[in-house]
């Protein structure tokens, strides 16, 4: 089954608990001890709700390409061998519980792409032709600071038939347990420069929009980053996601 074929049909047919990995314990990382609850589909996200002044952030399906061994992969440098424009991305984790006030020592792990929009980690099927399985590029993981924040160094994620550019954000509290799944849409304003020079170019322009994406379809409100920067110099990515903790 063709990946876009896949998006269109949700994962209804396996269930989001079918391709959540088991997750060893190392001794100096903390792993999951609960997976998210979500079990719905691509078709939509989970609409933000409100309290008080915070809305938390919409929660979204972690598949099909989810990071398999996500303590293993702590770094801040996430590039590895891949080649695009850099990217720049710093993620604040927020308490609805607490006004909103940055969530230190919370757990963030973030995958996406790579230019020509093949995931590591995954591969040889009809869902990804290209073999990646034996590697680890664009996944890592960070621990919030005290005032929320992680910073990742990347490229511009590329695109893939059937959904709009985005990047994955799984965030646990310091024991392990699953805050919130989600995902992060970029401005197609700047996508469109990016797809438009260097090795983005071969692949082209992206199928979908923010609008017409089976994810983002129903708004990109509490996911939508803000991008700054050039594609000579390179970008900023900047996203504040809010969780229950």
């Amino acid at each position: 089954m063709e990946r876009k074929e896949f998006l269109k049909r949700g994962f209804s047919a396996l269930g989001l608990a079918a391709i959540i990995p088991v997750i060893s314990c190392s001794n100096d990382t903390v792993d999951p001890t609960e997976t998210a609850t979500e079990t719905g589909s691509t078709s939509g996200s989970t609409s933000g709700s409100t309290s008080g002044s915070c809305t938390i952030t919409a929660s979204e399906t972690e598949g099909p390409f989810p990071t398999k061994s996500p303590s293993s992969l702590v770094s801040n440098d996430i590039t590895s061998d891949r080649q695009g424009t850099k990217l720049t991305v710093k993620i604040t984790i927020q308490n609805k519980n607490n006004s909103c006030e940055g969530l230190e020592g919370a757990l963030v792990d973030i995958w996406h792409c790579d230019a020509a929009g093949n995931y590591s980690e995954y591969g040889g099927s009809g869902m990804q032709s290209t073999n990646y399985t034996s590697v680890h590029f664009l996944r890592g993981r960070q621990t919030t600071d005290a005032n929320g924040l992680v910073t990742f160094t990347s490229i511009y994620p590329g695109w893939y038939s059937g959904r709009a550019v985005h990047i994955h954000v799984h965030v646990y509290n310091a024991s392990g347990k699953s805050l919130l799944v989600t995902q992060i849409a970029f401005p197609e304003e700047i996508s469109k420069v990016v797809f438009a020079q260097g090795v983005y170019a071969s692949h082209g322009q992206a199928d979908t929009t923010n609008a017409r994406d089976n994810v983002f379809g129903d708004g990109v409100s509490t996911e939508m980053s803000t991008v700054t920067g050039s594609a000579s110099a390179g970008y900023e990515l900047t996203h504040a996601i809010v969780v229950s903790a």
